[in-house]
């Protein structure tokens, strides 16, 4: 008896220096979560702060923020308050919009070429905006509508064709890839069409730009936001069981189809609301989730931090679009591309360096 006593001793002392080893390897994640996505909050507020103070007319920090708190004289106000402040709030909110939903579609489906400008959402969006502006003149709130609606169709459609007793993510990318290039069809043929300048207007929009925008764009789209942030947190919290697959979800209790809906609905709603304020911005929602993951690895889908980081770059790009070059405006979406595109290059040469790229 005394024996056993003392050997049960020392594997009860193992399993505590366990259980302490574990809880401090969490907490070191914990801690690392909070600081990172401190500092990128930092880094959009000092990017925020940055597009208020600097263009033709460039004001002092501190006349910036006398001019957000009432003061300041007319014309810094029609600065800072018409032009500067919805642009650059415009910004933040495209980018939480699209990082957010690329951070829920490439955790969902586990895969990193799973984001909406690349399964067809995107251009479902685009292909009823265009359709709708240049066949039918529809402009303003109207036009919005279309790309929103653009972008829940195409998300249903392709989920729909996607299913077989269910969604496997590799086969919802591929359909959704073919369903994104027959719609791209659809959008050149119109264009095609159409008077020319009115199809350069619409390739502007195509491209992803903020440039005009002003406070008519930033109210629906933070409305928006402001219902489907709390519904994507609720319906993440499935997200972690289907990471693991359908069976271990459902042995852990998660209703694995309904949660899976939800999430995709979710994800597919922020990117159409995204780009109906400022056209499909490229590769934001591509690049933002694995940044992410790379800069709090053992976190999961780092959603929090995606939607930070598409804001940081969305606003980085807009900067850059607007200053780059000397008298000139480039629509943000060309900027944004400067990044995805490099990066969406190495992952298909990693992919097919691996074995899979075919």
């Amino acid at each position: 008896m005394t024996g056993t006593r003392l050997q049960e001793a020392p594997d009860a002392a193992r399993l505590a220096d366990a259980v302490r080893t574990v809880a401090g390897v969490r907490g070191r994640g914990r801690r690392r979560s909070v600081l990172v996505a401190v500092a990128l909050l930092a880094a959009v507020l000092a990017v925020f702060a940055l597009s208020l103070s600097v263009g033709d007319m460039v004001m002092p920090l501190g006349k910036v923020v006398e001019t957000l708190l009432g003061g300041g004289d007319g014309g810094s106000r029609f600065v800072v308050l018409e032009l500067r402040l919805p642009r650059a709030l415009l910004a933040i909110l495209v980018g939480i919009g699209f990082g957010l939903s690329g951070g829920v579609f490439q955790s969902l489906l586990r895969n990193p070429l799973a984001s909406p400008d690349v399964i067809g959402i995107s251009a479902g969006a685009s292909a009823v905006a265009v359709t709708a502006s240049l066949l039918f003149q529809v402009s303003g709130l109207a036009l919005s509508g279309s790309a929103l609606f653009g972008a829940v169709a195409a998300g249903a459609a392709i989920y729909l064709l996607a299913w077989r007793q269910g969604v496997a993510g590799q086969r919802l990318v591929l359909v959704g890839v073919g369903f994104g290039t027959g719609l791209s069809s659809v959008v050149w043929y119109v264009m095609a069409r159409s008077d020319t300048t009115d199809a350069q207007e619409a390739y502007l929009w195509l491209t992803g730009t903020l440039n005009g925008r002003s406070w008519g764009q930033v109210w629906p789209l933070l409305g928006a936001l402001a219902v489907l942030l709390p519904l994507t947190a609720l319906a993440a919290r499935t997200l972690g069981p289907l990471q693991l697959g359908d069976d271990a979800a459902a042995g852990l209790g998660a209703r694995v189809e309904p949660g899976r809906l939800a999430l995709l609905g979710c994800a597919t709603a922020l990117a159409g609301v995204a780009t109906a304020a400022a056209g499909p911005v490229g590769f934001v929602a591509f690049v933002s989730a694995p940044i992410a993951r790379r800069l709090v690895p053992g976190r999961g889908a780092a959603l929090p931090h995606a939607a930070l980081t598409g804001a940081l770059i969305v606003l980085v790009a807009d900067f850059g679009a607007q200053h780059l070059l000397p008298s000139v405006q480039l629509p943000v979406g060309a900027v944004t591309s400067l990044i995805g595109a490099p990066y969406l290059l190495l992952l298909l040469a990693r992919a097919n360096r691996g074995g899979s790229g075919g």
